[in-house]
């Protein structure tokens, strides 16, 4: 059992949102799991250019570090993401990350996985960020056990109870990946999105031939 806590912070381990990514990871280990944590901002990912080359071929046109970070992600079991708040919404780091993973969303290539999110704040938008972080999850065709979140206006002893959420977060995501647990409302997401999105592939069939393909092999154009 692999899990991947992803920081998006450009402050790295310096950053209150390490420290709840860290706290989740140490949770998954303790129910099992082999963890990982990567720096998103050390890494170079450029930005996505929607020229759709990773829908018709399966890969992106740009050489970075991003197929070598998506396909860790596709190795594991689990995925912690985690971001401070910058403006209401994740950081830029983040932001370009899952901008490129729209073949993902497109190919549903998290089906299986299990994954949560961690977020931190001077003031406001945390829970709005982790909430953001799981339903992109969802959309990837992931499985989203639950959110860990703090805010320093809630006082000193914040980032500790934060902390304190995020270890027994991990906990959860270890112990759901080994469980398998389901959840019933979260398949039917992953249900409804298939049945709705078939006829999307079908009417790109030429643009998005490694999509047509992926969706033909699993069956899911029936």
């Amino acid at each position: 059992m692999k899990v991947v806590g992803i920081n998006g912070s450009p402050k790295g381990t310096k950053s209150q949102t390490f420290r709840l990514v860290n706290a989740c990871l140490k949770g998954a280990r303790m129910a099992g799991a082999e963890i990982e944590f990567v720096d998103l901002c050390k890494l170079n990912i450029k930005y996505c250019i929607a020229c759709g080359e990773c829908f018709l071929k399966g890969r992106c046109v740009h050489e970075d570090d991003f197929a070598k970070l998506l396909e860790k992600m596709r190795n594991s079991d689990g995925i912690i993401w985690g971001s401070p708040v910058y403006i209401d919404a994740v950081t830029g780091q983040m932001k370009t990350l899952l901008d490129r993973m729209a073949e993902s969303i497109h190919c549903q290539h998290f089906l299986g996985k299990y994954g949560c999110a961690v977020s931190t704040s001077g003031s406001s938008s945390e829970r709005d960020v982790v909430t953001y972080l799981n339903n992109t999850f969802l959309k990837l065709g992931g499985t989203v056990v639950g959110g860990a979140y703090a805010a320093t206006r809630s006082g000193p002893d914040a980032i500790l109870i934060g902390e304190n959420r995020a270890h027994e977060l991990g906990k959860t995501l270890g112990e759901a990946i080994k469980k398998r647990r389901e959840y019933p409302e979260q398949e039917a997401y992953h249900v409804s999105f298939r049945t709705r999105f078939k006829h999307v592939v079908k009417a790109h069939q030429d643009a998005w031939a490694y999509d047509y393909h992926v969706w033909k092999e699993k069956g899911w154009l029936e």
